[in-house]
């Protein structure tokens, strides 16, 4: 009984506790003010803000700012106390500080949110405080939008959700195209490119890439085209532009790392706006002169420009956004936009600045001073709060922090009027699996440590980062068993759309970088590796204590699967298999073998020593590749096997090789190879089908011609054709294509099994 009562004088406790908290008019003055923290530029009446004359733009260099640049000193010596906190562990307790850290969750469970992510959250608050979308569009009922650096999509499906569940605008005829960096292009860098493609693996179509398919908005052949792609727009009302990249490793110049993006995002808004428009911006801290210069051309293009920081945006970091209402019209900043798109570049910001200091009025500098006061206050206060509570959190602080982050939960689905919207309306249907999915994201960088650990981890050599690295354990263990005896295609694969195949051709691919198909950190490893240019990386040492595969018991298992042959007369024939590789490995088995004739043909050649950072891109190996696959395809009969050995399968191309394998053959899985120095592994394919093989032949015709004639272009240059080149075939089979079955899950093991090998074969070598 006595526990009993006490358990009751302990829930009567916490209510009356909860209830104090709920009816203080503190607490509920600081959550309305988490959700006001904006600052909006005011314009002086004498139209002294205006666009300055082109010709006196881009001429000078920029020059610091003192008060701005005391706001940065101050700032980045507060950020510095963090650089011996493991950035882990600092992540888990300012996600547990964080007022809006239960949002996301509600929001998920509340709406039924697609892509229910903090960027999603941070845009559907921006929709419903400011009146983004422009009244004429709303009152013809014809929407559209484009979404800058827009992976993974979170906008675009915020912006979907708020259309569909609003009364005014849940009739709207919207049309949007998005850009940003493509997740499928080898040569994108993992701390550029964003991993998840959930929206864009079912929504490719509206994804515009560029003539060079790499999707970066900072060259301006992308822009024009980008242009063109939006053509089919009467008008353009609203750009969002929410563009970043990795800056972890030197946070205290973020703002001038990233300002030529940004330069860029604001050209590109400037030249596809609509009059009456819209523009939405991230930024960081606005200190530099670049961002001065950025923050004065848009509140002469716009008639509203308001610095907003989302309650859903964590509140320690230096993001905000730059929220830009009813554009003057394209026609009034015509002049400096031509200038602008004539030197536009992923150098933009570091050459002269936008604006002369002499053509910035006083009147601007002091708003603009005035606004980055107000968040450097901000930041300051909540980094300085989460140290001390670092430190200690009471039992006091604990309860009254879990009950304000209930109240901002109910706050903010009641003030964006945050409604269920079925799946049937999302703007994916997700009929294919991204290549994110099971947790694989595309060359995501996962920090560990603190800063100054991750600043000492660089002055060591690949092999002690490695030794340090999640991966170590797997990497150094020994091979005790053949690879590939788990992993199987199980074909021939008959639901593929062959007719919807097209050939993309891009600037020649200067490395493989990250792959739709491997975990981006362990292919960072190996590229770090590969920049040793003290070891031949396509042959190396093998390990004595690893299991070396034998040729006869891999034809042992072929000949199992081989169905067999009968002729004419009733008799079994004796089964066929194709074999590229060396006929003194493979020839001296066959007497071996029972029931089994062995045809070899030499392999494709390895990539080249100097393009190691290529694997299976380089287009000399990719075309010796292709021709195996073809020369298979005409000769084999069926129930016939093939064994043919990859060097990788990263890339697009290769990846698609492996797909029309896959259509041709009963079961395809990979084995290591016999010769014990070369790395890579074999594929072996058993049960061909002809009439599949008999679809593929003439498109893959074309896509050798492609091939040749680049090849053909580099020999005649006098360049040497397995490195360079101004073109390449970069994809042949539409990524959908390439994302659906088991494709994807069988080449993620196969570039595991082949990667953990070479870098353990070379750890082992010294």
């Amino acid at each position: 009984m006595s526990s009993g009562n006490g358990a009751r004088r302990k829930v009567n406790k916490q209510q009356h506790f909860n209830d104090m908290l709920a009816s203080d008019p503190e607490i509920q003055a600081e959550i309305q003010g988490f959700f006001n923290k904006g600052r909006a530029y005011v314009k002086p009446s004498n139209g002294e803000w205006s666009i300055p004359n082109p010709n006196l733009t881009l001429s000078h260099r920029g020059e610091e700012h003192q008060r701005l640049q005391e706001l940065k000193a101050s700032l980045n010596a507060v950020k510095n106390q963090l650089s011996d906190k493991d950035v882990q562990v600092w992540h888990q307790h300012t996600s547990a500080t964080n007022w809006a850290g239960k949002v996301i969750g509600a929001v998920r469970s509340a709406a039924n949110a697609e892509i229910c992510t903090q960027a999603w959250c941070k845009f559907y608050e921006i929709l419903g405080t400011f009146p983004l979308l422009p009244k004429e569009a709303l009152q013809v009922g014809e929407l559209n939008t484009v979404h800058l650096c827009e992976a993974p999509g979170a906008f675009i499906a915020a912006l979907n959700h708020y259309i569909k569940t609003n009364e005014s605008t849940r009739y709207c005829d919207w049309c949007w195209a998005a850009n940003t960096l493509n997740p499928y292009h080898e040569a994108n860098g993992r701390g550029t490119t964003i991993a998840d493609d959930r929206l864009i693996a079912n929504t490719l179509p509206w994804w515009f890439f560029g003539s060079d398919n790499t999707g970066n908005i900072m060259t301006q052949k992308h822009l024009l085209d980008l242009q063109v792609f939006v053509s089919n727009m009467c008008r353009v009302d609203l750009v969002t532009a929410d563009g970043s990249f990795d800056c972890q490793e030197n946070p205290d110049e973020q703002e001038a790392l990233v300002a030529s993006l940004h330069y860029c995002e604001v050209a590109a808004a400037l030249f596809l706006l609509s009059a009456g428009g819209s523009f939405v911006l991230k930024m960081f801290t606005l200190y530099e002169h670049s961002s001065v210069c950025l923050l004065y051309l848009l509140n002469c293009c716009f008639h509203s420009v308001t610095v907003f920081k989302p309650a859903t945006s964590k509140a320690g970091n230096s993001e905000v956004y730059v929220v830009c209402l009813n554009y003057e019209s394209k026609e009034a900043v015509r002049p400096l936009l031509s200038k602008l798109i004539r030197n536009y570049g992923p150098h933009l910001a570091d050459r002269e600045a936008l604006f002369p200091n002499s053509l910035i009025p006083e009147s601007f500098l002091r708003e603009h001073e005035e606004v980055c006061s107000y968040f450097h206050t901000l930041q300051v206060e909540t980094i300085t709060e989460n140290l001390e509570l670092f430190e200690k959190v009471t039992a006091e602080q604990r309860q009254r922090l879990d009950h304000i982050r209930v109240c901002v939960v109910q706050e903010y689905l009641q003030r964006f009027q945050v409604t269920f919207l079925p799946k049937s309306r999302w703007v994916s249907h997700n009929t294919v699996i991204p290549a994110c999915s099971a947790g694989r994201l595309l060359g995501q960088k996962k920090l560990t440590g603190s800063f100054n650990e991750r600043r000492e981890l660089q002055t060591l050599s690949w092999r002690e980062r490695i030794e340090r690295s999640c991966h170590a354990t797997w990497i150094q263990r020994h091979s005790t068993e053949d690879r590939g005896t788990g992993s199987m295609l199980e074909g021939p694969l008959s639901s593929c759309q062959m007719d919807s195949w097209y050939v993309i051709i891009g600037p020649a691919l200067p490395a493989v970088r990250n792959s739709p198909f491997c975990e981006g950190g362990l292919l960072n490893q190996l590229n770090e590796a590969l920049m040793d240019t003290a070891v031949d990386w396509t042959r190396v040492p093998s390990c004595d204590s690893c299991h070396v595969a034998c040729a006869a018991t891999i034809l042992s298992e072929v000949a199992v699967l081989c169905p067999i042959k009968a002729d004419t007369v009733g008799s079994n024939k004796k089964k066929h298999c194709l074999v590229f590789g060396s006929r003194s490995v493979w020839g001296a088995c066959e007497s071996q073998v029972d029931d089994l004739v062995v045809s070899v043909r030499a392999e494709p050649s390895f990539p080249h020593r100097g393009c190691g950072s290529l694997h299976d891109g380089e287009p000399l190996y990719q075309q010796q590749l292709l021709d195996c696959v073809m020369f298979s395809l005409q000769t084999l009969s069926s129930g016939d096997a093939l064994l043919l050995p990859v060097f990788s399968a990263l890339t697009r191309v290769t990846a698609a090789f492996v797909l029309c394998l896959h259509l041709c053959f009963r079961s395809v899985t990979y084995r290591s190879p016999p010769s014990s120095n070369v790395v890579g592994m074999v594929l072996v394919c058993v049960g061909f089908c002809p009439d599949a093989g008999a679809r593929l032949l003439p498109f893959l015709t074309e896509v050798r011609a492609g091939m040749s004639q680049f090849l053909r272009q580099e020999e005649g240059a006098g360049k040497n054709p397995p490195c360079e080149g101004d073109g390449q075939v970069l994809q042949f089979v539409p990524m959908d294509g390439l994302l659906t079955g088991g494709l994807t899950e069988f080449l993620w093991h196969l570039n595991s099994e082949i990667i953990q090998r070479k870098l353990h074969l070379l750890m082992q070598s010294q």
